[in-house]
């Protein structure tokens, strides 16, 4: 069993092997007051079965998004997954594959990373798109470095609407590399703001629509804005479900794409693995980070992909990478690509559709409670209100009575100083009865 501990006499036999008298002097070159002083506080060891339910009984305390009504959102949203896309990812020849290290000869690996990019970028509306990232704040991390690479400049201007864990992820890999960031103060309805912040250092302005409060934002103006003062825009969305009712990025003169694809054909999994997006215009093709499929033929004239692009260090020479992140969520893009591909444009659009619909159910709702206010002008499934006194009390609260009544933000921010604002999200999982028992749960604790 290989996880079973070492008996007494294996630990002899090794510690005489290798001349060590007991383990203690396996760790002479750790400096004392780095060491504890006694056993972890962990639990002495035990059978399986006493493990198993011990396990189990730690299970039972989740809450599964299934279980009642659900208005999470924040980053990471609960969509139906068709049955079909499980039932595919678990076909051996896909679920224990791995990095194509010899592409050409995992064909099939190949066309399904190629298709994901297809769809990728007509969904952003981008010339081109890669075999994916880890996730959202990742793949905006990336952007920014390759932003930097471009303009050859070292700052980097992030909207007030930024995920505070994208723009915290950003900071960590620019810290690195060297440029500075500027986050502008929290903002519901700012994105614009961002130009007054361009100088003839910045190499990007990464703006968020919809963003952090749900707000909507035309962004074309801010794009043309910004390459006139030699900067890139850089287009962040958490929604991909929203490619199908609002505009794209590229439509909008984006110059990079950066996306959380966990919406199409992941579920929540209690946070990842996700898949990142990232797209680009095509002159910037040989700065973009990850990998590139290609289609080609063979000596025969038969259809076949390639790797056409390879800029990580695991393939290069590590001073020309353009990333460090190896690895390219594979079977969560493919998880995106079938259920894309079982949604069909048309499919995209009304469920695009259904989303935006629930949303605004949700909103009326909330508006005619006595207290609450919402805050989000324009929006795709996702609000924000302020409620009377603290946004995660009531959370906690309405949590007791079986109902995950959103995300506070002082939970994601708490620093903003926004404590009484709640973001609330809906989707075609949202049933009318779920957001009517929200509605009376809400104004049973607001009531005086």
């Amino acid at each position: 069993m290989r996880y079973l501990p070492l008996t007494p006499d294996d630990r002899s036999q090794m510690l005489a092997v290798i001349g060590a008298p007991d383990i203690d002097a396996l760790f002479v070159d750790v400096p004392a007051e780095a060491r504890l002083p006694g056993p972890v506080d962990l639990p002495h060891v035990q059978g399986e079965l006493e493990v198993e339910r011990h396990l189990s009984r730690l299970a039972r305390r989740n809450r599964t998004a299934g279980e009642g009504p659900f208005f999470c959102g924040a980053g990471a949203y609960r969509h139906h997954v068709p049955a079909t896309v499980d039932h595919l990812i678990q076909r051996s020849e896909f679920l224990t594959s791995y990095t194509p290290y010899q592409p050409e000869i995992a064909q099939g690996t190949l066309q399904v990373l190629f298709e994901f990019q297809t769809q990728v970028a007509r969904l952003t509306g981008m010339e081109v798109a890669n075999a994916s990232l880890y996730d959202g704040s990742t793949a905006t991390a990336e952007a920014v470095m390759m932003a930097a690479r471009i303009t050859r400049r070292t700052r980097a201007v992030l909207s007030p609407g930024l995920h505070p864990h994208y723009a915290a992820t950003v900071r960590t890999m620019a810290e690195a590399a060297g440029l500075t960031v500027e986050a502008l103060p929290m903002a519901v309805d700012a994105e614009a703001e961002v130009l007054g912040a361009l100088d003839a250092d910045t190499a990007c302005v990464v703006v968020q629509t919809p963003n952090l409060f749900g707000t909507a934002t035309d962004v074309t103006k801010i794009g043309e804005a910004a390459r006139a003062a030699g900067a890139l825009m850089i287009v962040v969305t958490t929604e991909a479900v929203s490619f199908g009712l609002l505009k794209s990025p590229g439509a909008m003169g984006a110059d990079i794409v950066a996306a959380e694809g966990q919406s199409i054909g992941n579920g929540l999994n209690f946070g990842g693995p996700y898949v990142g997006l990232f797209a680009v215009r095509e002159k910037h093709l040989r700065q973009a980070p990850g990998r590139l499929c290609g289609e080609t033929v063979d000596a025969e004239g038969r259809r076949g992909f390639v790797l056409t692009l390879s800029t990580r260090e695991q393939h290069i020479r590590r001073d020309k990478a353009t990333s460090n992140i190896c690895t390219n969520s594979g079977l969560c893009a493919l998880a995106f690509s079938i259920h894309m591909s079982l949604l069909g444009e048309t499919g995209l659009r009304q469920l695009a559709a259904l989303n935006h619909a629930r949303a605004r159910t949700l909103k009326a709702a909330m508006a005619a409670l006595p207290g609450v206010e919402v805050l989000t002008p324009r929006f795709f499934n996702e609000i924000a209100v302020r409620v009377p006194g603290n946004a995660a009390d009531l959370v906690e609260t309405l949590a007791g009575n079986g109902i995950l009544a959103g995300v506070p933000l002082s939970r994601l921010a708490p620093e903003a100083g926004m404590d009484d604002i709640l973001l609330l999200a809906a989707t075609e999982t949202t049933l009318d009865t779920d957001i009517q028992i929200l509605s009376r749960a809400i104004s049973k604790v607001l009531a005086p």
